[in-house]
């Protein structure tokens, strides 16, 4: 059952976060339930609701090495890309 809850924000943060909500084609409201949702989930399920489906189903799909450095190899792309 949907209830009615009166905020008191700053009016261009309220502004900024309409803006937000229309250019993903949602309300205000909506964005600010699912925001609540997800901060009072109970720990077990903010894994879950923190990524998509798709992401949690392709994490762990990579394995690297425990000396991978990640900001190397991106270095070396950038390096490679911008010749």
């Amino acid at each position: 059952m949907d209830k009615k809850l009166t905020l008191s924000l700053d009016g261009a943060v309220i502004e900024r976060a309409k803006a937000y909500a229309r250019n993903r084609n949602t309300s205000l409201s909506k964005m600010i339930e699912r925001y609540l949702s997800l901060v009072t989930a109970p720990e077990s399920e903010k894994q879950k609701e923190t990524f998509t489906p798709l992401v949690n189903e392709l994490s762990g799909i990579v394995d690297l090495s425990e000396d991978y450095d990640y900001k190397e190899n991106y270095g070396d792309y950038l390096a490679k890309k911008y010749r």
